[in-house]
């Protein structure tokens, strides 16, 4: 019986019917997906008939060979996998809930991120939540947004700004960017260094331009120093950003890592005058919620206060 209060085209969508919707429009067919389901056709096409009946508008393009989705469908697409997901990770907080040994938070950061700048960033759970276990985990920014998607990460850290589609998202702090050299470079010897003198250094980054906000926003600060750098793209990926210049020792690297030493003094960290500041961006599943997750993100009074704005 249906809720009184409730119109029609308010009721709560069927989260069966959505993952069968999602199927036929990841397959572009009906009976691929039937297949993939192991359901008929006709029960497939009945389904994603009623969801059309109770949305009031068509989903799909059935006049070609293959079935295409309208601009509704597509709106639905885009929204349905993120209410899924937060379906899912809904149903595990419940879980959890009553289980005697409660799951880490899962905290996932790309390599531009470093270890000790996570474990700065927890400052604030370390602190005000010391009976919460958080795990962290380092993995490549393509499988940041897959991971929070499956439930398998709790919040995601990555260098950015530019917020994902389907996903929350917010910059939690900045960190100023320095040069990483090998010992034996030329600007080895230098305690500070003004981006305008890299002009004719080969410099590293981790992917492309266009491919990664953290080559974009490098390229961006020297194009405002006045040049176009010399860019080279490490053969060896995921490890710490200062250990880039070992297989290049001729290029220098911008990392966030502290001035000095670095690796057992085989790097040396330079200073940057008036260093660029380069965003840490949270990312996570919208439509959930989570203690750890809101005191990460807005931290407490001695958490905010280092991490610096830019004006």
């Amino acid at each position: 019986m249906l809720n009184p209060a409730v119109s029609p085209d308010e009721e709560p969508l069927d989260s069966r019917r959505l993952q069968q919707f999602l199927c036929v429009a990841e397959h572009s067919s009906f009976s691929r997906a039937a297949d993939q389901l192991h359901l008929s056709q006709q029960a497939l096409s009945s389904s994603v008939a009623k969801l059309e009946a109770q949305l009031g508008v068509p989903l799909f393009d059935r006049t070609g060979r293959q079935v295409r989705l309208t601009a509704a469908g597509q709106a639905l697409f885009d929204g349905a996998s993120v209410l899924l997901a937060a379906g899912q990770v809904l149903a595990r907080q419940v879980r959890d809930a009553a289980a005697t040994e409660r799951r880490p938070f899962v905290v996932a950061h790309t390599p531009a991120v470093t270890a000790e700048e996570v474990h700065g960033l927890l400052g604030p759970v370390r602190s005000q939540m010391p009976e919460v276990s958080v795990t962290a985990v380092q993995m490549f920014p393509g499988d940041l947004e897959s991971g929070v998607l499956d439930g398998t990460v709790d919040l995601a850290l990555r260098r950015g700004t530019t917020a994902p589609a389907t996903l929350a998202a917010a910059v939690i702090a900045y960190h100023p960017l320095r040069i990483a050299v090998a010992r034996g470079h030329h600007l080895a010897a230098h305690h500070t260094i003004a981006i305008r003198d890299l002009r004719d250094e080969r410099i590293v980054v981790w992917a492309p331009p266009g491919a990664s906000f953290y080559t974009d926003f490098i390229l961006s600060n020297c194009r405002r120093a006045g040049f176009e750098p010399s860019l080279v793209v490490p053969r060896i990926q995921g490890t710490t950003p200062t250990s880039a210049v070992l297989d290049h020792p001729d290029a220098v690297a911008f990392v966030t890592a502290p001035s000095g030493a670095a690796l057992g003094g085989a790097v040396h960290v330079i200073d940057i005058t008036d260093p660029p500041l380069a965003p840490v961006q949270a990312i996570w599943l919208p439509h959930t919620r989570s203690a750890v997750r809101d005191l990460l993100i807005t931290g407490d009074s001695h958490a905010r206060s280092h991490r610096r704005v830019p004006e």
